[in-house]
């Protein structure tokens, strides 16, 4: 009789090739009979004590010897490294592994599918968009073999035969196929578009309500920023009452020397001579004159900077009569206004209102220029008046000047129900003149100061030079003297270019001019630009090329930009004074400016003339384009200045317009 204890013996596993992998079907099967041998003989009950069993010594070092084979070690290594993907993958075929994938659909993902418009399912895209059947996929397409083709090459079949039809019809088909893949696709495309349609249509909502957002951010910034101003005011006064508290007790006798100083035969008085003392007289009388808030604004507004070019902010009525000046600090600060009528008008662009007339010109200002609260004026009575806006009585909010907070604590500040143009209470601006500079001879047609200069223009063919800490001329230079010594030195050396014209005597004589420091550039009616050294009071450089006179101009630190009336606006190089570029216009130049990006200009049309710099391109902007598609003809553009992309023009029937450029 056999041996009990070799009745389950453990099987000989050297029986298998190495090379057999232990994940196969054969060495699964193996695997199994070997664990099944080997719990039988665990569990049996023969013997209480697994270690003395015999038959469980022997498992288990013949489990160790397997283990020491490197090849099994191997297979175990590999299966470990294996991720699940690649052992489905090396068991399952492709459509075993898809049918697999598509036979179970998670409940999640049947409650939450998606609504859309699209008529077409995901697998339908992917079936049409697959390289086989797209002119980039033919390159991803395995290379077939010259032998392969040899092979698959049938031989060639007679026209008119079952075979060539049969043919023809499956091409016929398999074109059909991709003719209705490329109408999925092209559907699949359309949809997209609408739908990346509807995204911008959400987008531009959103970016509207931001707009309202900042909007009324600014405004909450504009109204503390008068209650910081309304608390500065308070606390002024505060400190004026506090030491006049303290010079009035410094001043006053005490109870100890009251009593030393009375009579005690006279009877007590109506009222004592202390308090006789204490009453100010008429001569010694303190009136506290209420003094001038600045109201320059603390923050700056970036609302302007997000509206689209070409966005009109505001129009206001400033004039009754053609505006000849315009100028303004900063966007949505203060700009002053001047007019043939005689009038120069301040005006907050935050508010669009009026907050005061400047007065003390017997005639139409004819040019301007406002820097942070300093204003200076030149007008056709040969005077220069500069004035000082910090000291203007002006509440943005609320009360009208002169009134008590409680007498109307809603009134807008000079304003109407009727939204209508409303004069300013008389005196808003009687603290602001400054001093008056009288040496000009004729009209005032051109200023620019910087600093403490000031150069000024004259229709006497004179500029002068101004000291603004002193208050008086410090040079005068001579603009007919100059061309004269330009003429002659041109005589004597015969190599100088022509620099005196005959000038236009329906236009200013100096139409333009600005400073920086000590250099000077000045365009006058003879058409030329004349660059001036103010410690010399020589002409440094003359640029020709003008027809017309000039009237207006400006310069950075490398180009010096020209208008002229001879429909032209003309880039110079400072550097070596000749023409950089030009463009020419259908009407004469009466204004322009540039900032960092634009070139604007006045061009005797109901539109201002804007060239972006950055993108090379011409654009028109104003309310000629706005008021055209209304059927109105808005007034020819005479004036216009910008800063910021924020622009102002100002018209021939009064009218202010303010955009975003």
């Amino acid at each position: 009789m056999a041996d009990p204890g070799h009745d389950n013996e453990f099987p000989d596993l050297s029986s298998f090739d190495d090379d057999v992998s232990v994940i196969s079907t054969r060495g699964l099967e193996a695997f199994g009979r070997k664990v099944t041998s080997t719990a039988s003989q665990l569990i049996s009950t023969r013997n209480s004590d697994p270690a003395s069993n015999p038959a469980y010594q022997r498992a288990m070092s013949e489990v160790q010897r397997q283990l020491q084979r490197p090849s099994l070690q191997r297979s175990v290594f590999s299966m470990a490294r294996t991720t699940p993907t690649d052992l489905v993958r090396s068991h399952l075929s492709a459509r075993e592994i898809q049918s697999r994938a598509l036979a179970y659909v998670p409940d999640e993902l049947l409650k939450n599918i998606p609504e859309v418009e699209n008529s077409y399912s995901l697998f339908q895209g992917f079936q049409a968009s697959f390289p086989d059947f797209t002119e980039e996929g033919k390159k991803h397409r395995r290379r077939v073999s010259r032998g392969r083709r040899l092979l698959d090459e049938e031989p060639a079949v007679p026209d008119g035969s079952p075979e060539a039809v049969h043919k023809l019809k499956k091409e016929k088909a398999s074109m059909m196929h991709q003719l209705e893949m490329l109408g999925i696709r092209k559907n699949m495309a359309s949809c997209e578009i609408r739908e990346i349609d509807a995204k911008m249509e959400n987008l531009a909502g959103m970016r509207r309500i931001l707009l309202d957002r900042l909007a009324n951010l600014e405004q909450e910034e504009a109204l503390l920023e008068h209650e910081i101003v309304d608390v500065e005011g308070k606390l002024e006064e505060a400190q004026e009452m506090a030491a006049e508290a303290a010079s009035v007790a410094m001043h006053t006798p005490t109870k100890s020397e009251d009593e030393a100083g009375s009579d005690p035969s006279e009877g007590p008085g109506f009222m004592s001579q202390s308090v006789y003392e204490k009453l100010p007289s008429a001569n010694s009388t303190h009136s506290r004159s209420r003094k001038g808030r600045s109201i320059r604004r603390k923050s700056m507004p970036i609302l302007h900077e997000h509206f689209e070019p070409g966005h009109m902010i505001r129009t206001m009525r400033a004039h009754q009569d053609n505006i000849t000046a315009v100028d303004f600090d900063a966007p949505f600060g203060l700009m002053v206004t001047a007019a043939m009528d005689d009038s120069v008008r301040v005006w907050d662009l935050n508010a669009g209102r009026c907050i005061g007339m400047l007065e003390g010109h017997t005639a139409s200002v004819r040019t301007l220029q406002v820097d942070d609260n300093i204003v200076a004026t030149g007008s056709m009575d040969a005077t220069i008046r500069l004035w000082d806006l910090s000291k203007a009585h002006y509440d943005p909010q609320g009360s009208r000047f002169g009134k008590e907070e409680d007498d109307d604590e809603d009134a807008i500040a000079f304003g109407n129900p009727d939204d209508e143009p409303v004069d300013p209470p008389a005196g808003s601006m009687a603290d602001c003149p400054l001093f008056t500079l009288q040496a000009h001879l004729d009209e005032i047609t051109a200023l620019h100061f910087r600093d403490n200069v000031l150069v000024s223009g004259s229709a006497d063919k004179t500029l002068r030079q101004w000291d603004l800490e002193k208050g008086r001329c410090v040079q005068t230079l001579d603009v007919m003297w100059a061309a004269a010594q330009a003429s002659a030195f041109s005589v004597d050396t015969g190599g100088w270019r022509q620099t005196m014209r005959a000038a236009d005597v329906s236009a200013d004589f100096v139409g333009a001019l600005q400073v920086f420091e000590s250099a000077l550039a000045c365009g006058t009616a003879d058409g030329l630009v004349r660059l001036w050294d103010l410690r010399s009071g020589q002409v440094h450089r003359s640029l020709v090329g003008h027809t017309a006179p000039v009237t207006c101009l400006q310069f950075d630190d490398v180009h010096l930009v020209t208008g002229s009336l001879d429909r032209s606006v003309r880039i110079w190089d400072l550097r070596t004074g000749s023409i950089f570029d030009a463009y020419a216009y259908d009407h004469p130049i009466t204004s322009m400016m540039f900032d960092a990006r634009r070139i604007v200009c006045a061009a005797g049309e109901d539109v201002v003339k804007v060239y972006d710099k950055v993108e090379g391109r011409h654009w028109d902007c104003g309310a000629g384009i706005v008021e055209a598609e209304q059927g109105k003809t808005p007034a020819i553009v005479e004036r216009v200045r910008i800063r910021d992309g924020y622009l102002v023009e100002g018209r021939r029937d009064g009218i202010v317009g303010v955009w975003t450029c």
